[in-house]
């Protein structure tokens, strides 16, 4: 009798230290995963470059770490591995993003998208302001009148000119333009009013309705949230994006303006880089194609 009562006891104390191992195990592991989202949110985070668009500057197959801190971290935007959106908010950052910065953002949507199939990261330099006017010249960048410093990796593709060629796929619709010779565009900035006609709706209807509003147009009159209007005042700050790699970079030129809410951070190094296009299953061929050169490169 004296034995049984023994051993109860004996396996309640084991359940008790089962239990309080299992709690404790919780609690660290809890303030070990807050810890992640924090830093992951707000200070710092990991991005895999998918496409050349940024060559030489950053290459395909490079992994990222982007300081989120510099512009003002966010909460999450979306649940992870979905594109479920939530409401988020943004703290104070120690400066603003400026031109020639290299920039990750939330993809905003292609030219005729109102809001993006996917939620994406993009990676492109800033190479324009709100307020500025940008224009390209037979493949110069200018802003504001005078030519845009080049980036130090700045790429070409040595092909023939497009010329006077105009692409139906460039940003805004309908413009005469091409990606060699693109402009003039006022990037636009909150307060900045934008004078409508049946004309130029074409090119600022997506634009408009990216900002929250319906539009439509019947013989007579432009209708915003069903009442007419001439003109259009601008709610929110914009930049303007463009790939190192001129000439192999679907970007602002394409899809238009970044909206400054968009913006996560700034990437600082690389801390690893190797071939995306070979599966992971063919490990000694992935490990093989490890750039150890590229390993500690900074990015600016």
């Amino acid at each position: 009798m004296k034995a049984s009562r023994k051993q109860k006891i004996a396996e309640q104390d084991d359940e008790n230290t089962l239990m309080a191992k299992a709690l404790a195990f919780l609690k660290e592991f809890a303030i070990v995963f807050g810890a992640f989202l924090v830093l992951n949110n707000f200070v710092i985070a990991s991005f895999l470059v998918p496409t050349g668009s940024m060559e030489n500057e950053v290459m395909t197959g490079d992994l990222l770490f982007v300081n989120k801190f510099i512009y003002g971290g966010t909460s999450p935007r979306n649940i992870p591995f979905t594109n479920v959106r939530l409401p988020w908010f943004r703290v104070p950052g120690f400066r603003d993003v400026d031109r020639g910065d290299v920039i990750v953002f939330v993809f905003p949507g292609y030219r005729d998208e109102v809001a993006p199939e996917d939620f994406t990261f993009y990676l492109k330099r800033c190479v324009a302001l709100p307020g500025d006017t940008l224009r390209v010249v037979n493949r110069v960048l200018y802003v504001n009148g005078s030519v845009s410093p080049l980036p130090r990796n700045m790429k070409f593709s040595y092909r023939p000119s497009y010329g006077p060629v105009m692409d139906d796929r460039i940003f805004p619709k309908g413009v005469q333009w091409n990606e060699e010779n693109y402009g003039p565009i006022v990037v636009p900035k909150k307060g900045m009013v934008i004078h409508l006609n049946r004309e130029t709706i074409q090119a600022w209807d997506t634009f408009i309705r990216r900002e929250g509003h319906t539009v439509s147009v019947d013989p007579s009159r432009i209708l915003i949230d069903g009442k007419e209007a001439s003109e259009y005042t601008v709610q929110r700050d914009y930049l303007f994006g463009m790939g190192d790699h001129r000439d192999n970079s679907l970007d602002s030129r394409y899809w238009g303006f970044i909206p400054r809410e968009n913006l996560v951070g700034t990437p600082l190094i690389v801390y690893w880089s190797w071939d995306t296009e070979i599966p992971i299953y063919n490990i000694f061929a992935k490990l093989a194609s490890v750039r150890l050169g590229r390993i500690g490169t900074v990015i600016k």
